[in-house]
């Protein structure tokens, strides 16, 4: 199931934040969004996510989702939302409860997410008892145990240490390695995105609008840390977006 964005724009009240958006996330790619401060990177994934309308414009969903999908669109946030009273599997069980599914199909699906994120020894674990890094893992494995179609990630990993974003950004790359899934991956970290993307759409500053889109021909699984044509793309991407960066970083400070 491919999603596509067409010619979205949003406004709140006069200030107008999306400007005429048009863009396609195709079955089985992550596509990373980047671009300056402020320019509608998470306003944009809202809107793809039904969390907003937009102000003109439309999401639409072209084709049929996996046909053991229980949400088309599901998201991963920044600050994991986990309820800390509830454990690992419990907070996996969360995401499943309102669909009436036999419990050995429960039991089932929340083995495999487990298994897959490699939280098989802390399914009985509190959030409380979870490093940041294994903390996201849940919030990961939560998403992939209703099977989206699509999973809209806003800065999975910005609240992490730089060694255990590396170690995420591997996890996530085995993921999609053994069962590729589609996702829109906003970050402002460009080494996160030529890691994670076959395709990085720049916004430029606001009004966000598609400035550029760059493709990346690299195979995930052969992609690491420091190799040379990864750390070309993402010079090129830096070039693309440095002169608004600028210019919105002023107008932050301005406002």
């Amino acid at each position: 199931m491919d999603l596509v964005v067409d010619t979205l724009s949003h406004a709140y009240g006069n200030v107008t934040v999306l400007q005429d958006i048009d863009l396609t996330i195709p079955s089985g790619q992550i596509v990373c969004l980047v671009g300056p401060s402020g320019c509608g990177k998470s306003t944009l994934l809202r809107m793809i996510g039904g969390l907003e309308r937009p102000t003109q414009g439309a999401v639409r969903l072209l084709g049929e989702p996996p046909r053991d999908s229980l949400n088309p669109l599901t998201f991963v946030f920044q600050h994991f939302a986990l309820l800390p009273w509830r454990n690992v599997e419990d907070n996996i069980r969360l995401v499943l409860e309102d669909h009436r599914l036999p419990k050995a199909e429960v039991a089932r699906i929340i083995d495999d997410v487990l298994a897959r994120t490699r939280l098989t020894d802390f399914a009985k674990a509190l959030p409380k008892q979870l490093s940041g890094g294994m903390k996201q893992r849940v919030a990961i494995a939560r998403a992939l145990a209703v099977r989206p179609a699509c999973m809209l990630m806003d800065e999975p990993l910005s609240a992490l240490d730089s060694q255990t974003r590396e170690l995420l950004m591997e996890d996530l790359i085995s993921l999609w390695t053994r069962e590729p899934f589609t996702a829109v991956y906003v970050t402002h970290n460009l080494a996160e995105a030529v890691r994670l993307g076959h395709r990085v759409v720049v916004l430029s500053r606001r009004p966000g609008r598609v400035h550029d889109v760059v493709d990346i021909d690299i195979p995930l699984q052969d992609r690491h840390a420091g190799m040379p044509e990864l750390e070309k793309t993402q010079a090129h991407l830096w070039e693309l977006m440095r002169r608004e960066a600028q210019v919105a970083d002023m107008e932050l400070i301005d406002g």
